[in-house]
């Protein structure tokens, strides 16, 4: 699959401003989390801050470990021109099973907290066209070589 982009959720951007920052080299909690969800989620991303306003639409089956799966060995950098990358490993595949899901439309990266009225949303991607899963083949996403998130000055 390719890589995925990312539509910010708004209160996560405030949030990196106002002291309710997210640590993505040590995120604490359960970490940093990607998750499907079905297409009867519809992403607000002014209104959305927590992993509570998607999860009821969250996929199921067999291969899918409710919450998603955790991202693992966040960086930060910044170039010489003064951009700024936060770059993440891809989440592992889910492996395909006939039991599995097949109703996935979007990804959401979120940190969780292991509440999710209190795990903040980061942002989520529509780079599916169609439904997706597990039941005829393996799924992953990717994130792209540029890296999660990139801002320049």
């Amino acid at each position: 699959m390719a890589s995925i982009p990312l539509n910010l959720y708004d209160t996560f951007r405030r949030g990196q401003f106002e002291g309710t920052q997210i640590d993505f080299e040590t995120p604490g909690g359960n970490g940093i989390k990607a998750a499907f969800v079905t297409s009867v989620y519809t992403p607000n991303q002014n209104l959305h801050d927590f992993w509570a306003d998607a999860e009821a639409n969250e996929v199921s089956g067999t291969g899918y470990v409710a919450g998603g799966n955790v991202m693992s060995n966040g960086t930060v950098t910044v170039d010489g021109a003064g951009v700024v990358t936060v770059d993440l490993d891809d989440p592992a595949t889910w492996t395909q099973d006939a039991s599995g899901f097949a109703d996935a439309r979007r990804v959401i990266l979120y940190h969780d907290t292991g509440t999710a009225a209190t795990s903040p949303v980061i942002g989520y991607s529509d780079a599916f066209a169609s439904d997706q899963g597990n039941v005829n083949g393996d799924i992953f996403i990717s994130i792209a070589a540029t890296g999660l998130i990139t801002s320049a000055r």
